[in-house]
């Protein structure tokens, strides 16, 4: 495996070049920020579904050495180094000098469109794209300045950390006005980020897919212990905090499961003061079916920061009804008392007054189909290659 690095210019990865010969379909280069574990599986989610209606290609920085992208697709690697946690004028540079690479990458690339999912600040590789002749179209994934604010809160005063993250903002919002296309993946997402002014080029209705193949009932619900649980990156975003206060107030019959690693993981550790809550650490994405299939409940009380977190659409397809934050597209998908439960107090009290309610329903089971039926029908592969295949036509 090889890519782009500091000094080098290879790539590898699948090509379906025989793809574009029987589709009519524009090719799409993809273009993203540096992958966290959670951007990967998004971004790999995507590539997916793009390449089987068209070709792809992918340009991105600092991507995993055992990343499965770069075995089935074309990749370009600008960088081994992304924007990083580290000074923030080093932060700066590399975000400069990514988005140099990036545009120069593209210029290489014949593809008709350039998808920058979840770069949505990425300024000059959207401007030079538009530059020469390519169709933009720009996917968030979350709120970026947001996500961006809270992590450098923690690391600098809150003043300067409002001040870089309006800059961000705004890098933004250049980019939706040159894009020729936005994508979000629900119309809710679309509303709370404040895309729906752009009326005329927003397609609200990119979804997610996942595969409910791998993702599935394998435990009856009626079998399951009384465990429930979050599965997520553990930092500031996610409200952590106050759900493992609320963990450590459910009934002495309920257990509670923390699946994932991340910055407040040892603080977590650390002030738990209960056997009854768990950690397991960061496991494989092909361990997590296996968890979601011992819960009766997924909690995830996080910031409006994330457009449609994957973990929900498994979650469903597994069976386990979800009790969420309604941010974002969590509305379109998680349906009070249907497919799930809305958190609106995200206190600690609020959660565990919440889940104790929720468990002692006598309707769960039911929740529990409307959920898996709600995935199969409407998030599946199938599902998310026609909407793609709808937008990229319309935009041909």
């Amino acid at each position: 495996m090889e890519g782009e690095n500091e000094s080098g210019d290879n790539w590898t990865g699948g090509d379906s070049e025989d793809i574009g010969d029987v589709n009519p379909l524009p090719g799409v280069c993809v273009v993203t920020h540096p992958l966290s574990p959670a951007g990967e599986n998004a971004t790999r989610t995507l590539l997916n579904v793009l390449a089987a209606i068209t070709t792809v290609s992918l340009v991105t920085a600092d991507l995993p050495e055992n990343s499965s992208i770069w075995d089935d697709h074309l990749v370009f690697e600008v960088s081994e180094h992304g924007a990083g946690q580290s000074n923030i004028l080093i932060a700066a540079y590399r975000f400069l000098r990514n988005q140099l690479r990036m545009a120069a990458r593209i210029r290489e690339r014949d593809e008709e469109i350039v998808l920058f999912f979840g770069a949505t600040s990425y300024l000059l590789p959207v401007l030079f794209a538009k530059a020469i002749g390519k169709t933009i179209v720009v996917e968030p994934r979350g709120d970026v300045p947001l996500t961006l604010r809270l992590n450098w809160e923690q690391r600098m005063p809150a003043q300067l950390a409002r001040v870089l993250a309006g800059l961000v903002r705004a890098l933004e919002e250049v980019c939706y006005r040159a894009a020729d296309a936005i994508v979000t993946y629900t119309p809710s997402m679309a509303s709370e980020l404040g895309l729906t002014r752009f009326d005329g080029k927003l397609y609200p209705n990119g979804a997610r897919y996942v595969d409910t193949d791998a993702f599935d009932v394998r435990v009856p619900f009626e079998s399951r212990g009384e465990v429930v649980g979050f599965v997520g990156r553990l930092d500031e975003e996610k409200n952590v905090r106050s759900l493992l206060a609320a963990a450590q107030n459910l009934p002495e019959s309920t257990n509670f499961r923390f699946i994932g690693d991340g910055p407040l993981f040892e603080e977590l550790e650390t002030t738990a003061t209960t056997d009854r809550v768990s950690f397991a650490g960061w496991v494989d994405h092909n361990e997590v079916s296996a968890e979601l299939n011992e819960m009766r409940l997924l909690i995830l009380p996080s910031d409006p920061t994330e457009g449609l977190p994957t973990t929900i659409l498994e979650s469903l397809a597994c069976g386990t009804p979800v009790y969420a934050t309604p941010v974002s597209g969590v509305p379109d998908v998680v349906r009070e008392g249907e497919t799930g439960f809305l958190m609106n107090d995200p206190s600690p009290e609020g959660i565990a007054a919440d889940v104790a309610t929720i468990l002692d329903r006598d309707d769960l089971i039911e929740v529990s189909r409307q959920g898996r039926a709600e995935v199969v029908r409407d998030y599946d592969f199938e599902a998310a290659t026609h909407r793609y295949r709808d937008i990229f036509a319309d935009l041909a």
